[in-house]
Parts: C-alpha cells; sequence; structure tokens
C-alpha cells in the first residue's frame, strides 16, 4: 500500500488548485493496481475546504469531493494555526475531518511515500 500526503493551500473556490487536488486524490483511489492511504492537510486558505454547508452557484463541490475522500478512508486535518487565524476553530467541520497541529503534519510527512502539493 503507497501512502501518500495531499498539502492544500488554496481557497476551494476562486482558483482551481484545491478542486485539482481533490481531483487527483479521488482518483488515486480508485485505481485498481495499487493501494493507496491518503491524508489530506489542508493550510492557509484551504481549511475553509472542510466547512460545511458550502452552495457554490455551479460546477465543482468541494464539500462534497471532501465527503467522498473521507468516506474512501482518507484521512483529513486542518491546521489549527491557520483555522484560529481565520476565526474558524469552532465552527462546524466536516464530519471525520479535524484539527490538526503542524506536529501531524511533521509526522504523516515522515510517513508518506510520496507528498504533494497544491
Amino acid at each position: 500500500m503507497q501512502n501518500i500526503l495531499f498539502i492544500l493551500n488554496e481557497a476551494p473556490y476562486g482558483s482551481e488548485r484545491s478542486f485539482n487536488a481533490l481531483r487527483l486524490a479521488i482518483n488515486l483511489n480508485e485505481q485498481e493496481h495499487e493501494a493507496t492511504q491518503l491524508q489530506i492537510f489542508l493550510m492557509s486558505d484551504s481549511v475553509s475546504c472542510a466547512l460545511v454547508k458550502q452552495k457554490p452557484s455551479e460546477g465543482y463541490n468541494i464539500q462534497q469531493m471532501l465527503d467522498i475522500l473521507l468516506a474512501q478512508g482518507a484521512q483529513v486535518k486542518l491546521c489549527k494555526t491557520c483555522t484560529d487565524a481565520r476565526g474558524m476553530t469552532d465552527l462546524p467541520l466536516l464530519e471525520g475531518a479535524e484539527i490538526g497541529t503542524l506536529d501531524d503534519l511533521s509526522l504523516w510527512t515522515l510517513k508518506a511515500d510520496k507528498v504533494v502539493s497544491f
């Protein structure tokens, strides 16, 4: 099994970086030739990707994409420093997503076979 860490930094909308990262993550989980374990660490403006009740007017829905990944067994953590800076630490998050620390990111990085940053 391959362990892949995704580090996202961009807001869920306005740029397609978070969208493209999650598209790749979902697709990796759908590949049959090799099992993967995914960790997704949300930093900077990407922490808002894990907020509930997103209602984009058209196109993709980041909340649904994270829900799919969580259902597939991915782990999702949000940077505590980043959520604190944005006043988000006490807001409701997607079920299964949790607040993490730089120590969590460090451990995930050390255990990862690959690190992908968007």
